[in-house]
């Protein structure tokens, strides 16, 4: 028996709306997402069939340029049969922390290097039906590499640079529906604006 795996860094308490898993099916196994048939008991008793999918998880990066523009990326997402307007990300590799995650991602989406990485939040964008979690960092001092971007096979990207007032303008018409874009968005305006602290370094390099 699997069901969901617990957050291991989350502080809210077990509740008494807790459901425990009596029975669980995987019903698929794909590239790297997995699709699970579980049967779980809610707190008055009785069970009920939950239907979710696993993620390893994603990490995705504001990358902030000295002169204060963002580093943005065009893609086409195949499920929503549209362009979307994106910070980078990607998902988690067997082996891989968040941080080196987002470091890779960083280089091969768009051939830049950031010599200073600071944590900004986690995100849980689907909790109705999966597991996956987004860890967001900001990543500053950067460097554009000499090998330039290495996107995985059928991944096609364009990068650009836009200033956080495009970005909250965009975000202000419904132009910025990818809500970890939406969520680095929002944090780094809070951030330039002086409502919230800018967040401790983890790694300068």
């Amino acid at each position: 028996m699997t069901g969901p795996p617990s957050d291991p860094q989350s502080d809210v308490p077990r509740s008494t709306l807790h459901e425990d898993t009596v029975e669980s099916e995987l019903i698929y196994q794909g590239v790297f997402l997995k699709v699970m048939k579980d049967r779980a008991r809610v707190p008055d008793g009785s069970v009920h069939p939950r239907e979710w999918v696993m993620h390893p998880g994603a990490s995705a990066i504001v990358a902030l340029a000295d002169d204060t523009r963002v580093l943005v990326e065009r893609q086409f997402r195949y499920p929503m049969g549209r362009e979307y307007i994106e910070i980078p990300a990607g998902k988690i590799d067997a082996g891989e922390a968040p941080l080196q995650t987002a470091q890779r991602e960083l280089l091969e989406e768009t051939g830049y290097c950031a010599r200073s990485w600071a944590p900004l939040t986690k995100i849980h964008p689907a909790i109705g039906f999966s597991n996956e979690v987004i860890h967001l960092y900001l990543a500053r001092e950067l460097d554009l590499h000499s090998k330039g971007p290495k996107p995985d096979a059928g991944e096609h990207i364009e990068i650009e640079w836009v200033t956080l007032g495009w970005l909250v303008d965009a975000l202000r018409v419904g132009r910025l529906p990818d809500v970890k874009t939406q969520i680095g968005v929002m944090h780094l305006q809070r951030m330039v604006e002086g409502d919230w602290d800018w967040p401790e370094v983890l790694v300068t390099r």
